[in-house]
């Protein structure tokens, strides 16, 4: 009994730090949305002499939503469905009247046309969801159309609120990226360990936890297409245009190195089941892969970086720490021998090339950094 009571304190106690974690987190979209609402039922109910216009609220309240891919497509996607939805309610039902089946006609109506206009599932939803409500909800004083221009007022106020106070364009893609690169440095750390323990069960290991970035890397193109949107669109973020843009480019470059990795790891347990290194390589090599894991947590943190003079510092210091790694990427140096050994050390050289270019270097310069074979 008392270890199912502590079982489920234990569970509520984690549901509840889960819970005020994802409330803190969406407090800017809540602000965002009461505001569209309430200031979407004001116009029309103050400016336009509209009585009780939900659908202003509701609309404004639906466009901007908690989706976290808030993109200016999506939110348009959804005030035009809210808005045609009550237009063809309020069309319908002048022609036809109230009632169930004028209900069922208009829903089954709105979809056909939604699924016409739009692929977008979102679209089809929202567009068949408001003209129902026309259609089930009765007419006010102002008429039906009202609701049609409560609607366009919702919608409008949405998009004005997106776009003039928008969130940070750069916190989800600096965020994902920095925890790709935690990753990536995991990955070379226990590259490191399997290749100081001879144990190819680490190198595996490390491969699946390589592999398993995938999502990672599948949503950040997405993300930074969102950044660049709202860089562009909304006035108070125009300045963070070039700090997407260079978050573009290290994710691109990133990406090429987490695969070079997924390489790397499978070829070293081959290098270890074939004992291909000398006692003396195993501890060159597994020193630089321990190096190689730190400077690329000095680069996640130059990421994370909001302001241009913290990024310029510690994407220095990652920049030195890539760099020592580069000079040490000859097979002679590291006293590698062999056609298995030397293979490995080949794979790291393009692997450092594409990090010391995600840090800011142009190709060639990256590549000058090697040492000529």
């Amino acid at each position: 009994m008392k270890s199912s009571i502590a079982a489920g304190w234990g569970f509520l106690k984690r549901r509840s730090r889960v819970g005020v974690r994802r409330a803190r987190t969406s407090l800017p979209k809540i602000l965002q949305m009461t505001m569209c609402a309430v200031l979407a039922y004001w116009i029309a109910e103050q400016l336009l002499g509209h009585v009780d216009p939900i659908f202003a609220a509701t609309s404004g309240l639906l466009a901007l939503g908690f989706s976290p891919q808030t993109t200016l497509r999506r939110t348009l996607e959804v005030a035009i469905g809210c808005t045609l939805g009550v237009a063809v309610g309020d069309l319908m039902l002048t022609a036809l009247g109230a009632g169930l089946w004028q209900a069922s006609l208009v829903l089954f109506v709105s979809l056909l046309i939604a699924r016409f206009i739009d692929s977008s599932p979102l679209f089809t939803m929202q567009l068949g969801l408001q003209s129902l409500l026309v259609v089930l909800l009765p007419i006010g004083e102002a008429g039906p159309f009202a609701r049609s221009l409560d609607a366009v007022v919702g919608s409008v106020c949405a998009l004005l609120i997106l776009m003039l106070l928008p969130r940070d364009p750069r916190r989800a893609p600096m965020a994902d990226l920095a925890k790709l690169l935690s990753e990536l440095s995991g990955v070379l750390h226990e590259c490191g360990r399997a290749v100081s323990k001879s144990d190819a069960t680490l190198a595996f290991h490390a491969l699946v936890r390589a592999r398993a970035t995938q999502p990672l890397m599948d949503a950040l193109p997405a993300e930074l297409k969102t950044a660049r949107e709202v860089a562009t669109l909304a006035p108070l973020r125009r300045r963070h245009r070039s700090d997407v843009d260079r978050l573009d480019v290290s994710a691109e470059k990133v990406d090429l190195a987490v695969r070079n990795a997924r390489v790397l790891a499978r070829r070293l347990t081959t290098v270890i089941n074939h004992a291909a290194l000398s006692d003396r390589g195993v501890e060159t090599v597994s020193g630089l892969l321990t190096e190689l894991s730190e400077a690329v947590d000095a680069l996640g943190q130059a990421i994370l970086e909001p302001t241009d003079s913290g990024y310029e510092r510690a994407i220095a210091r990652a920049k030195r720490e890539l760099s020592d790694c580069a000079f040490q990427l000859d097979p002679d140096s590291l006293h590698v021998s062999g056609l298995q050994g030397e293979g490995m050390i080949l794979l790291l050289r393009p692997l450092v090339v594409d990090l010391l270019e995600a840090a800011g270097l142009e190709h060639e310069d990256a590549v000058a950094l090697l040492p000529r074979l």
